[in-house]
């Protein structure tokens, strides 16, 4: 049996709440995969803090329009599972990627992220982003960077003149 007009709304409106504070979204047809198979890749999702959702398509298009995501809305055909990423733009990509090495039939189709529709086959591309702690962690190297190579600049004529002091001290001997 069908929704009703309000339990429609209901659902819209959630996506649509979904949408506006999600970071990335993966756009994935699941047609194949058993019972066992969702229920392991929901689980990794909601470990990884990410929301999954299946819905009917024409509710997913009205609850993505006027969303940064609206650009999505064209890929939104056929059987799909919506991979949502609220803090962590790469980490659904990342679940998708991992998880359709042991399930050929996950197969991305799209995604949205930044405004932007890209396709399936770039999924890799998004994967491959830095979680913000690996980001933070390069931002920091990048700022140490200098003042490491003043310090060993700075501390490379003594230690030399301490080599030489040591050298002229043996040979003496």
């Amino acid at each position: 049996m069908g929704l009703n007009i309000e339990e429609k709304k209901a659902v819209v409106a959630g996506m649509r709440e979904l949408f506006l504070n999600s970071q990335a979204i993966v756009a994935a047809e699941y047609s194949g995969l058993t019972v066992s198979q969702m229920t392991k890749l929901r689980k990794d999702a909601r470990d990884l803090g990410l929301t999954v959702r299946v819905t009917k398509n024409s509710l997913a298009k009205l609850a993505i329009t006027g969303t940064e995501h609206e650009c999505l809305s064209e890929n939104l055909v056929g059987p799909l599972i919506l991979i949502l990423s609220k803090e962590d733009p790469g980490a659904g990509a990342r679940l998708v990627k991992e998880f359709a090495k042991e399930n050929e039939q996950l197969v991305t189709k799209a995604i949205a992220f930044g405004g932007e529709s890209r396709p399936g086959s770039d999924l890799e591309l998004l994967a491959s982003m830095p979680t913000l702690d690996e980001a933070r962690a390069k931002l920091l190297s990048v700022l140490n960077a200098p003042a490491t190579s003043l310090l060993r600049l700075l501390k490379e004529p003594s230690s030399v003149l301490v080599r030489v002091l040591v050298a002229k001290s043996q040979k003496s001997e």
